[in-house]
């Protein structure tokens, strides 16, 4: 018994040693890591930026998914377009940086404005005098468009080029819940406003096809207009061939003829190219610097001057925070525009530039965020610039500024608002028998009630309308407003249409086209400032605080999703968290990332 309790203490006692151990090594580490994360990188003479075309771009990166992808593979899974920019700006202005590598793969982009705006920063780049060379396996269509900036674009002679045009294929589940017993009822505004169609109809309306049409063939143009500037071809010879043939089944050498590429190589033959390039010897080693590594360069000394703040406005717009459900936090209605509250009392920012990211979402979140900027407005500038989409809820945000950027190829409009409920009865009722009956001590004490379980519910209806009604007349009233138009005009450009930006500038959705950048010269302008350096907000939190929120836990799981759901992973989104949303719904009809 003696040696039992001698043994099983001896046992406790070593557990609670090695706990010790293990808890003082992660301790550690963790300070160890966050040291080396917040160190500067040091460029070495003669280095080359590493721009590895993989995972996905989205306007600001998910830091909590950095530590994530550090343990799986010691670098990033995902980018932010705005460490991106930075990075590529910083290259420009290193003497020891002597040129760009772009290195394709495959990488999906959360718009086709996030594309562009990098390649627009690479051409950029270029005016320094330093060479940008690409090379790839194989070039997904947008990874292509942004390497054709490239001085020289090489391919594995392997490789392919998936050049094929742009398209979208909507699902509708109407036929599948019309076997279940499930009736969608939608009720809306705006002949354009399609989002509720996929629950509705069994085929894509005229209405949503010539808005999708228009865009991508706007967008498409742009595409075509990039390359043959760049491979010195014309727009009809690239359209040309593209129609005659499947692009990414050509023959290699067809890339050549067509003057795609200018040459086929294996890794190695590249590896040595680029050596020649750097004037090294054979067996000397390159000096890389990858996007993690560019982060962490020190840049140009930007705090002189007057603050101008930029806040980013990016996701979906949400009445609470569905990061538990979704793994992403989004544009949250009342933390917003306390934010921006913030931002109007802070003596020490003279302007602010509202970067907006968004396919809009609650009506009742967007108007909450829109008033915060209008009581901003009347103490400080405000300048919008929209990214890849401002769309619905992310437009009515955004029309409240004095002035607003876009992107050419920013999706923005679809001014109207919705509602989207599921009736169940023809399922619980009619197939499983079901059956309910009311007790109520008033007419509408149930509304919500019948609305999803009975099939007699014409009045409510008919009373959710004259609410989704009364809601798009604000919305014409807040768009009407911001851009001096009669609410009439904005009723004619309204409808729920989603508008390409270089089509929304000749209908005043818009003031100009221009970047991020544009928009902070504007707001600099308007608030009288010389010397001005700019400040993002709302700050990031690094890894290590992102590590220690449970609220954050979800966002590699909901980037897995994505990569597994495609195209349905905003859908997917939605009716996962439907109960968690405002029963009225400002948003874009459809997805806008891209590969």
């Amino acid at each position: 018994m003696k040696d039992f309790f001698k043994y099983t203490l001896a046992t406790i006692t070593g557990i609670i040693i090695l706990s010790l151990v293990v808890g003082l090594i992660c301790v550690i580490s963790l300070v160890g890591m966050a040291a080396s994360d917040s160190a500067t990188t040091q460029v070495r003479d003669n280095s080359v930026f590493v721009l590895k075309l993989s995972g996905s771009v989205d306007e600001r990166a998910d830091d909590s998914m950095d530590f994530l992808s550090f343990l799986s593979s010691g670098d990033m899974e995902s980018a932010g377009l705005d460490d991106i920019l930075a990075s590529i700006e910083k290259a420009k202005e290193n003497e020891d940086i002597k040129g760009i590598y772009i290195e394709a793969g495959e990488v999906s982009f959360d718009s086709y404005a996030t594309v562009q705006t990098v390649r627009d920063a690479l051409a950029d780049f270029k005016k320094s005098g330093k060479w940008i060379i690409a090379y790839g396996d194989e070039y997904t269509q947008m990874a292509y468009w942004l390497a054709s900036v490239a001085d020289q674009l090489y391919l594995n002679k392997t490789g392919m080029i998936d050049l094929k045009g742009l398209g979208m294929k909507a699902e509708y589940d109407t036929g599948l819940l019309e076997k279940l017993g499930i009736k969608y009822q939608a009720v809306r505004v705006g002949k354009y406003k399609s989002y509720v169609e996929s629950k509705t109809r069994k085929d894509m309306s005229p209405e949503d096809r010539e808005q999708r049409m228009a865009y991508m063939q706007g967008v498409w143009n742009r595409m075509l207009k990039d390359i043959a500037e760049s491979r010195k071809l014309t727009a009809e010879t690239i359209n040309q061939l593209v129609n005659d043939s499947i692009v990414a089944f050509a023959n290699q050498q067809d890339y050549i003829e067509a003057k795609l590429v200018d040459q086929l190589l294996y890794p190695e033959e590249f590896k040595s190219l680029m050596k020649k390039k750097l004037e090294l010897d054979e067996d000397a080693d390159i000096n890389q610097l990858s996007l993690k590594q560019m982060i962490s360069v020190k840049g140009k000394k930007q705090d002189d001057g007057e603050k101008i703040a930029v806040y980013y406005a990016v996701g979906e717009i949400t009445d609470e925070d569905l990061s538990s459900f979704t793994g992403s936090g989004g544009i949250v209605g009342k933390p917003v525009a306390e934010d921006l509250r913030k931002l109007a009392d802070d003596d020490d920012v003279k302007a602010v530039v509202l970067r907006v990211n968004s396919p809009g979402g609650s009506a009742i979140a967007s108007e909450q965020i829109w008033h915060a900027i209008k009581l901003l407005k009347a103490k400080k500038p405000v300048v919008v610039s929209m990214g890849g989409v401002a769309a619905s809820g992310g437009y009515m945000i955004s029309c409240g500024a004095d002035y607003i950027f876009a992107e050419p190829t920013t999706i923005t409009g679809s001014i109207g608002i919705f509602g989207l409920i599921p009736n169940l009865s023809g399922l619980i009722t009619d197939k499983l028998g079901v059956t309910f009956d009311d007790c109520v001590t008033n007419r509408y004490t149930n509304y919500m009630e019948n609305l999803v379980l009975s099939g007699n519910n014409a009045d409510e209806l008919r009373i959710m309308q004259g609410y989704v009604d009364r809601g798009y007349d604000t919305f014409l009233s807040i768009v009407a407003d911001g851009r001096k138009m009669e609410k009439d005009q904005v009723n004619e450009i309204a409808q729920g249409r989603v508008w390409l930006a270089t089509d929304a500038v000749g209908i005043k959705l818009v003031d100009k086209l221009g970047s991020l950048d544009d928009a902070v010269k504007k707001a600099a302008e308007l608030a009288k400032l010389d010397e001005y350096h700019t400040a993002p907000y709302p700050a990031k939190s690094n890894w290590l605080e992102n590590l220690m929120e449970t609220e954050n836990q979800g966002s590699y799981l909901d980037a897995e999703l994505r990569n597994i759901l495609g195209d349905q992973y905003e859908s997917w989104v939605f009716l996962r968290t439907i109960n968690k949303r405002n029963k009225l719904q400002a948003r874009l009809p459809f997805s806008t990332r891209v590969k």
